[in-house]
């Protein structure tokens, strides 16, 4: 069996909290130095959306029938995968409890709009 450290969970055992354990382990690895800054990780992030976007423009592109380059939900799903775990990242970098905050946000949002669905 493979180290804690070298764990690899299957897709529906993925928490927050694995994420967060993971991206720790590998962020030592990728900058030992600690030198990535908060407005590095904000601008990885927005890399990551606007690729994500670029993708769903060319998923719309096939919808619609319209001549150009092309992509597959795949793609998107790439994507997607980075910006979580970039998100992670930023509120790693700042102390933030991601499943905390998401779950927060949900519920706020869900009382704002007198919905009944909570986290």
């Amino acid at each position: 069996m493979k180290s804690q450290e070298t764990q690899q969970f299957p897709a529906e055992e993925i928490t927050f909290e694995r994420l967060r354990k993971s991206n720790t382990i590998r962020q030592q690895e990728w900058d030992p130095g600690d030198q990535i800054s908060l407005s590095y990780r904000g601008n990885e992030l927005a890399g990551e959306v606007g690729e994500a976007c670029n993708i769903i423009k060319k998923l719309e592109r096939e919808r619609l029938g319209i001549r150009g380059s092309r992509a597959e939900k795949a793609d998107l799903a790439q994507e997607l995968a980075d910006i979580i775990i970039c998100a992670d990242l930023i509120a790693m970098h700042e102390g933030i409890d991601l499943a905390k905050a998401v779950a927060e946000k949900f519920n706020a949002t869900s009382e704002k709009y007198g919905l009944e669905s909570r986290f």
